[in-house]
């Protein structure tokens, strides 16, 4: 046991040194592991404490939120039943209007609305024509050749024109709502004029244009030529466009905007792509370029007016007799009370009628049974009430 087993630092350490020393590294070791032990067992403990805390924070919110939960559902419902019965109430409140009122208008509403489904199916009609003539528009492009060759005379050009919108205006409008070759109190005479319903100013439509510019522009055959043409059809449009505003526009007695028919779908495709600023001169000046299809499209607005005002003045009839039928219910209600105030004076006399005659009855019976017996009379002085 005293053997030296090695030497450390000039001390030779025997071999119960050595097992002393270990011993003592053990217990050492053991005392760490039991402290680590403890401190995990109480942090364990600390955790599952904390836990059980937070789970019973947990439980008391889950509770409070289901409290509060439940008692919003009974609010809920509360209100849900509340807003239902105001609902049946008006509904009811709502129905029972309806039914005073709807016996009395059915009639006239019913007769409103065949007129109103006739008009919207004539609408629907023209609305069809002008989707086909939408789609027509490519062939009337190839027609273009033809056409300028049906108008190479000025004078069939301009008769092509006036007829074209011509024909147009009379199979949209009904007679009395146009006029053609209208004079105007400054002695000029438009090709057309077109008259709004409650408005005495008419709508004035003027069929001339200068087809020539167009077809030299179209068939220039060089770019300066085409230019040259450009420059002549922006002229030609522009003193068209200044001699209507300065012409067809008369204060107090003509519309604010006039009209210039471009007799050519193709023609008014190509001045609005090319000549854009002579289109929107004539904005300036009121003065708005239609084609056919455009002129067709304003005419069916333009009817489409003449009906609405036609169905405002059949509502204002129907507003009238329906004052006037209230003023009878209220006659009619003043008599029926009158009425039934006399019903019931009848019947109190009928009543005093009936108890006189009850007693009548009964005298008569005593007579019948000699039944002489004489009541007691009255105290002197007294004053005899006869039978009723």
């Amino acid at each position: 046991m005293r053997e030296a087993l090695f030497s450390l630092a000039g001390h030779a350490v025997t071999l119960a040194e050595a097992a002393a020393l270990g011993a003592g590294l053990l217990a050492l070791l053991v005392f760490m592991v039991g402290v680590s032990l403890v401190r995990q067992s109480r942090a364990r403990a600390a955790a599952v404490a904390d836990e059980a805390l937070r789970r019973d924070e947990m439980d008391r919110r889950l509770r409070e939120l289901v409290r509060v939960q439940s008692e919003t559902a009974g609010r809920v419902q509360s209100m849900t039943e509340v807003l239902a019965h105001r609902q049946s109430e008006l509904a009811r409140a709502v129905a029972e209007r309806l039914d005073a009122t709807s016996h009395r208008i059915g009639e006239t509403l019913s007769t409103s609305a065949r007129a109103t489904h006739e008009s919207l199916t004539r609408i629907a009609e023209r609305l069809v024509m002008v989707e086909k003539a939408e789609r027509s528009l490519t062939d009337l492009s190839a027609q273009v050749v033809a056409l300028k060759d049906t108008l190479a005379n000025k004078q069939a050009r301009g008769a092509f024109g006036q007829a074209r919108m011509e024909a147009i205006v009379a199979d949209g409008l009904p007679c009395g709502s146009f006029a053609f070759q209208h004079t105007l109190s400054n002695g000029k005479r438009p090709d057309c004029a077109i008259f709004l319903p409650g408005d005495p100013r008419p709508l004035l439509v003027d069929s001339k244009f200068p087809l020539e510019s167009v077809t030299a522009f179209r068939e220039a055959p060089s770019a300066d030529i085409r230019k040259a043409a450009g420059q002549r059809l922006r002229n030609d449009l522009l003193k068209h466009v200044y001699d209507v505003a300065e012409r067809y526009f008369v204060p107090g007695e003509t519309q604010d905007v006039a009209l210039i028919f471009v007799p050519s779908e193709s023609v008014y495709a190509e001045i609005s792509e090319h000549f854009d600023g002579v289109v929107q001169e004539a904005y300036r000046l009121r003065v708005v370029l239609v084609s056919p299809s455009l002129l067709m499209l304003a005419i069916q607005v333009v009817q489409a007016i003449a009906k609405d005002a036609r169905m405002r003045e059949a509502a204002d009839r129907v507003r009238a007799e329906v004052a006037a039928l209230v003023v009878d219910v209220t006659r009619l209600r003043e008599r029926v009370g009158d009425l039934a105030k006399h019903f019931a004076q009848v019947g109190d006399d009928v009543g005093r009628v009936i108890v006189s005659a009850d007693k009548i009855a009964r005298r008569g019976l005593r007579l019948e049974q000699l039944d002489f017996e004489t009541p007691p009379g009255p105290p002197e002085g007294a004053k005899v009430t006869p039978l009723d």
